[in-house]
């Protein structure tokens, strides 16, 4: 055995940079107007305002964990209606679900956070470096005057960028104008700075230097995707029985036999992943459709038709071979199972909707105290102890009237006051405890369970609503 062959193997292979081309077409212009509209709303909608009245923050969008709350425009959600969170994260999930099974990783490739913030890193690389020869160049060239400047001139924006990305998160969660003069000033929470230099970094370093790293290796997406995609699913695909055999093209010489793909390495040159998608899918490919862009590129200047990159469902492969026209897009995008996805995502949608219209504008919860299940009073009357919690919704003070209605007489008092009215403080929750008496020998006391309904009815309006509940008496 030479020596040659007694050496190990490496098992991990160094990661080599990867100089994305700069590339023009109706993708990449796609690329820039959805970049564009998710960082404006990322970076802009913690600075919209909203008037809450005089004891909240005049946030539209904001995540109030102090009191356990989320606010979106008009929509207010207390902590009871986690469902209605619940059931965006689902809408979400079922969102992801049928536009992958329609048009493959499109989340990946044009709005993942992954995506657009590396995209708006490779802007400023390529702004201060040069496009990508130059910037090979650069990552080749030995450490200088000139390297030095324009990598520190690069990390300098990227940090800026990140730095805006972590701060812009932390004003979600407060209000931003307030934040952001605590932050200059170095009042604000030690947790905001942290959960700032956190993002920050993971912003610089995700964006900067791991990039497609994240996508292969740390992201759970690419494996479940599978599962989402079938054949008749559109995704990014060279059409190889068009393209080879594939040769250089060389002036004044007729090629015969040879196909439209010229071997310029300009798909893989744009690719931000770094892969050559003429090798068939796989599972780094994002379909950004840079390539499609890159490659009609090439054909329009050679004279040859375009899409021999371009979206693709298997079903139609054998059809296009034979000179057959594929099946329409809306075929392979309305097809049973992106239906069933959209319907319950639908379904989901409505429901929530139907919920939040149906949201009473009073919120009440009734506890009965157990411990004693009843006290029998010194002129032998039945008392059971109630725990009503009253939620206000409301930016202002209201007042609550309390009452109940049974078959069987019943007396109602509230501890502590001699009404039957409770105030409570704007955005507020207060708990009032509450004394149900049965008269001694009357048919409640008797009986071993009573059925009464607890009603509270906001003062100066007509909405009221109501909690049925249990009155235990002593039995017979």
């Amino acid at each position: 055995m030479s020596s040659q062959d007694s050496e190990p193997s490496e098992l991990f292979i160094k990661r080599e940079p990867i100089f994305p081309r700069r590339v023009k077409g109706a993708f990449r212009n796609l690329k820039w107007w959805i970049m564009a509209f998710t960082l404006g709303i990322y970076y802009i909608t913690p600075w919209l305002r909203w008037d809450r009245g005089p004891s909240l923050p005049d946030q539209a969008v904001l995540v109030d964990l102090a009191n356990r709350r989320f606010f979106f425009f008009m929509i207010e959600i207390w902590p009871h209606e986690f469902y209605f969170v619940a059931g965006l994260l689902i809408m979400a999930g079922l969102g992801l679900f049928l536009f992958t099974s329609a048009a493959g990783r499109v989340w990946c490739g044009y709005a993942c956070p992954q995506t657009v913030w590396t995209d708006l890193f490779i802007l400023v690389e390529r702004w201060i470096e040069g496009d990508r020869n130059a910037r090979l160049r650069l990552f080749r060239a030995k450490w200088g005057a000139e390297k030095i400047r324009k990598r520190l001139a690069k990390w300098a924006v990227w940090l800026l960028i990140a730095v805006a990305t972590g701060g812009a998160w932390v004003f979600y969660f407060t209000d931003a104008p307030t934040l952001a003069r605590n932050l200059v000033t170095g009042q604000a929470h030690l947790v905001a700075y942290m959960t700032i230099a956190i993002l920050t970094a993971t912003t610089f370093f995700f964006g900067g230097f791991f990039r497609e790293q994240i996508c292969i290796y740390a992201c759970p997406w690419p494996r479940i995707q599978a599962a989402m995609m079938d054949e008749d699913t559109l995704t990014i695909a060279y059409r190889d029985w068009r393209g080879e055999p594939r040769g250089k093209l060389q002036k004044g010489v007729v090629a015969d036999g040879r196909g439209d793909c010229i071997d310029c390495m300009a798909c893989v040159n744009v690719c931000p992943m770094g892969i050559d998608i003429r090798d068939g899918q796989q599972m780094a490919c994002i379909t950004c459709g840079l390539c499609i862009d890159a490659c009609n590129d090439v054909m329009d200047r050679i004279g040859r038709p375009r899409d021999l990159i371009g979206y693709l469902a298997f079903t139609d492969e054998e059809a296009e071979k034979k000179g057959a026209p594929p099946k329409s897009v809306w075929k392979h995008v309305f097809r049973p199972r992106t239906i069933m996805y959209t319907t319950l995502w639908s379904a989901v949608g409505i429901g929530l909707v139907v919920a939040l219209f149906l949201r009473t504008a009073i919120d009440v919860n009734v506890t009965p105290v157990r411990n004693p299940t009843f006290v029998t009073l010194s002129d032998g009357s039945i008392r059971n102890t109630y725990d009503v919690r009253l939620l206000n919704k409301q930016g202002h003070d209201v007042t609550f009237d309390l009452s109940l209605t049974s078959e069987v007489p019943l007396a109602i008092s509230l501890e502590g006051t001699d009404k039957l009215s409770v105030l409570v403080k704007a955005n507020e929750q207060q708990t009032q405890r509450v004394y149900v008496v049965a008269a001694a020998g009357s048919p409640a006391a008797l009986s071993n369970r009573t059925d009464l309904r607890l009603w509270v009815e906001q003062q100066g309006t007509s909405d009221r609503v109501y909690h049925d509940t249990i009155f235990n008496g002593k039995g017979r």
